[in-house]
């Protein structure tokens, strides 16, 4: 899952950060309305947590410009207080859930685990190509009911390429969905997590399931 962290106090920012990023999430961060915006307009996204308290512009306005711009990933709004006035208009303007500080960082995690969830069951909780079966709410992969023991990486990158199917994925595309924008390693990782996937497949007696298309990218026919 990558979803977008919007939050101006560094540390809270950072501590949920980590936590989710601890699950195999990929997270970014934006301190305020301007970068998150930009980052909504940049990237896709698979859920957002938004701070209704940003300076300049408020997380309600935030949230408003998002779905005027056709975003549908699901939002989980935070707030410094608990305000059923508030809760109501951040729901109305298009938020799926609403917590209220103080709050635990690992009940957090776990609504935006649970919306998550809930999105996939809207769209498709268990993968299917070929032999090949992802399931997208255990986080388990299968190669004609023989267990593959993938790492979140190689769960995410065979999830990305079955969601594409029969769509060329380059490398710095995959490398988006991959990894966050502070991220100090090359998309050249990609081309390792690729390598090592690729191997588990074979193993498991998949050979040749993943085409290279040299200099352009990898493509699951």
């Amino acid at each position: 899952m990558r979803l977008l962290l919007i939050e101006d106090s560094d540390l809270l920012s950072r501590t949920l950060k980590h936590d989710f990023e601890s699950e195999g999430h990929v997270c970014d961060a934006a301190p305020d309305a301007e970068s998150a915006l930009g980052f909504l307009q940049t990237f896709g996204y698979d859920a957002v947590v938004l701070d209704l308290m940003l300076p300049l512009l408020d997380g309600v306005q935030v949230l408003r410009h998002y779905r005027a711009q056709g975003g549908d990933a699901p939002v989980l709004a935070l707030s410094a207080q608990e305000d059923a006035g508030e809760r109501v208009q951040v729901l109305d303007a298009g938020a799926d859930d609403y917590l209220a500080m103080p709050f635990y960082a690992q009940e957090l995690v776990s609504r935006v685990r649970a919306l998550f969830r809930r999105t996939t069951h809207t769209r498709q909780s268990v993968l299917h190509c070929k032999g090949l079966e992802l399931d997208l709410q255990d986080g388990t992969a299968c190669w004609r009911k023989q267990a593959l023991k993938l790492t979140p990486k190689e769960h995410a990158l065979l999830e990305l390429l079955m969601r594409n199917r029969g769509r060329l994925m380059s490398r710095p595309m995959i490398f988006e969905r991959l990894y966050d924008t502070q991220s100090d390693v090359s998309d050249r990782v990609v081309e390792v997590i690729m390598s090592t996937l690729r191997t588990k497949l074979e193993r498991a007696g998949a050979q040749g399931l993943i085409e290279t298309r040299r200099g352009f990218g990898y493509l699951l026919p």
